[in-house]
């Protein structure tokens, strides 16, 4: 009997995964892959690395899917594992690139730093992203990835405080702590042409 897998919670999915239905982690891959690759963009910077990271990420959830506790989020379950394979590139990576955005930058300028400059024309704007990718390269990464799971990826305080395995009231410090060091980043680093 075929089953509606896309009518399955992410739990029952699992679930079906963790004792060989690969159909049902085919499901789970593609109901979470676009959000695990925008995290891990968003902490590698390079695509094409990113996308092996996702794969890799992937791998090391279908070998732990038995672990799984359907009562949390799947998605929060699969950034944890997400983020330690960016934390594992990062350890091996000597020279880091820019930081990629999600969202484009005239959605999130306002949440990462209120005295950014206004966006008015697309020269601008790619100025401008350019600036913002490397003032959060330039965070440390306790700093940096509050920042991009809640300003950049939407995840509540409560969610990034789970993800990140720490209580919310850090999350809310370190993400007044990240937009004071990068508005202090980018003061340093004005615009060309200013």
């Amino acid at each position: 009997m075929k089953s509606d897998y896309g009518a399955l919670s992410d739990g029952e999915l699992a679930a079906l995964a963790a004792v060989g239905g690969e159909a049902a982690f085919r499901e789970i891959v593609r109901r979470h892959s676009s959000q695990v690759y925008r995290l891990i963009v968003g902490n590698v910077s390079d695509p094409d690395e990113a996308l092996d990271l996702v794969q890799e990420t992937f791998i090391s959830a279908h070998g732990a899917l038995r672990r799984f506790d359907p009562s949390r989020p799947m998605a929060a379950w699969l950034s944890v594992i997400a983020l330690n394979k960016c934390r594992d590139w990062a350890r091996r990576r000597t020279v880091r690139r820019f930081f990629a955005f999600a969202r484009p930058i005239d959605e999130v300028a306002g949440e990462l730093a209120s005295d950014a400059p206004g966006i008015d024309v697309a020269a601008a704007d790619r100025q401008e992203l350019e600036r913002l990718r490397q003032a959060i390269t330039e965070l440390p990464t306790a700093l940096r990835e509050p920042l991009v799971l809640h300003s950049v990826e939407g995840m509540s305080q409560a969610d990034t405080a789970s993800v990140l395995a720490i209580t919310e009231k850090a999350v809310e410090t370190r993400l007044r702590r990240a937009r004071i060091r990068l508005a202090e980043i980018l003061a340093r680093h004005p615009p060309a042409g200013h």
